[in-house]
Formats: structure tokens, sequence, C-alpha cells
């Protein structure tokens, strides 16, 4: 935790429960959200994933990146051998709404910054801001596997 204060580690870390719980509420039929994962102290993530790319075995990841200081979020696989093939697939495409990773030593398929350095004092204009991200994000990737 040598880039970031403890105190800072502590409100980002609270805001994305708080986030996670939001779209727990907002969204407890189509989507499955799971619990925030802080196993690393650089980043902390949650999934949120539509139905949809479940049954296909992806996810949706929200993740805030505690030295970055910033909110992303990327599709990824439920296993390397399902990543590996739609990270292929999106990488042979001409489609480029999305960064798509040069490699796969992360857990990204397609990712997308939603925010860099968030106000964490504005809770409702951040929450709006990421979750109008997120949901673009959803349909975009929906729209393209068409799912």
């Amino acid at each position: 935790m040598d880039n970031i204060t403890l105190e800072n580690y502590k409100i980002s870390l609270n805001y994305i429960k708080k986030l996670r719980t939001h779209f727990a509420k907002t969204y407890p039929i189509d989507y499955k959200v799971g619990q925030v994962y802080q196993g690393n102290v650089d980043y902390s993530y949650f999934p949120f994933t539509p139905t949809s790319l479940k049954s296909q075995k992806l996810k949706i990841v929200i993740i805030f990146d505690h030295i970055k200081m910033l909110f992303e979020i990327c599709l990824a696989g439920q296993n390397r051998q399902i990543q590996k093939e739609y990270w292929q697939m999106f990488k042979d495409s001409d489609w480029n709404k999305y960064h798509i990773p040069a490699t796969l030593e992360g857990f990204s398929i397609v990712e997308h910054i939603l925010i860099e350095h968030p106000n964490f004092n504005d809770f409702d204009a951040l929450n709006r801001h990421i979750e109008t991200e997120t949901m673009t994000f959803i349909k975009d990737i929906v729209n393209v596997l068409d799912v």
C-alpha cells in the first residue's frame, strides 16, 4: 500500500461496497451481482453480469484500481479457455469500440475506463456516471455478441 493511503483505500473500498449494493438492488432480476473481492490491495472488483452473458460463460467485472485511482469495466471469461476463445474472436475482428488487450496476461477480454480520479464526496453523481457507462458497455458487448 505504498502508493495509496490507508484512509483513501478505506474510502474507495467503502464506496465499491455501496456501488455493489446499489447494482444488486436496482437490477435484481436480469443480472447476477457477485461479492466484492479485495484480495489484492492494488484493486478491488465485483462481477455484475447479465444472465444472457452468464449463459455464454462470460462475466462483466467492475474494477477499482486503488493505485491509478480509476474505475474500469471489462468483459471476462469464467475460465482461461473461454477467455482465450472470446479474446481471439475480438482480436481477429475489426470491432474497436473498446480496448482489447494485446495479450491475455490479465483476465480482460475487452476493457474500458469508466472514470478516472472519481469524486467520492458526490455519491449520487458518481453512481449515475458509473451506472450509465456500465449499462452502455454491457449493451454494446451484448449487441456485438448477439446474445
